[in-house]
């Protein structure tokens, strides 16, 4: 069994073998959620000072059931819209693939940097995209990247509308109720 720093170190150099081990590993589910809490705190530290402390916390919250419902909208896509001829995977192996995707996120902190940051948050998620569809091609053994690409671009536009539906009713919510009170 491979470290966390190994793994970490693995998926920031997107290899495929790291993706393999973390989806073969059951033990590697709370490294995985230690992975994107860690990423998003590196994001939220960068922008605390003007988004507040709140915000911060919320926003970690909103990283890990991203990475659940993203995770499972993978696994949906993957394995049942989209299969492959060798595809057989569970909830948990895409969420340690999905989690260690996030790897790059650890460097979010360097978005601070003025001037540079736009660039730098860019690479960071054009890196997190290349691990994404690498662990995906993994987790449902494609034999072609240009499937797990297409998942992934499902999956992502799919999470995005049902991450902001569910924000809406999180500020209807928080509307409602400061209008009550």
């Amino acid at each position: 069994m491979a470290s966390l720093q190994n793994r970490i170190v693995g998926a920031l150099q997107l290899k495929p073998a790291t993706f393999e081990d973390v989806e073969n590993d059951a033990s590697a589910t709370s490294q995985a959620a230690m992975v994107v809490v860690a990423a998003a705190i590196s994001r939220g530290l960068a922008t605390v000072s003007y988004s507040g402390a709140t915000w911060f916390v919320a926003a970690i919250i909103l990283s890990l059931v991203g990475w659940v419902v993203g995770s499972w909208l993978v696994l949906i896509i993957g394995t049942k819209v989209m299969p492959g001829k060798n595809t057989q995977a569970d909830l948990g192996q895409m969420l340690r693939v999905m989690g260690f995707a996030q790897a790059p996120g650890l460097f979010g902190l360097i978005t601070i940097i003025p001037l540079l940051g736009w660039v730098v948050a860019f690479l960071i998620a054009i890196w997190g995209i290349a691990a994404s569809v690498i662990g995906v091609r993994q987790a449902l053994d494609y034999d072609e990247t240009i499937k797990a690409v297409i998942v992934c671009i499902i999956a992502w536009v799919a999470s995005f509308i049902l991450m902001g539906i569910l924000g809406l009713f999180g500020v209807g919510a928080a509307i409602v109720s400061s209008a009550a009170s």
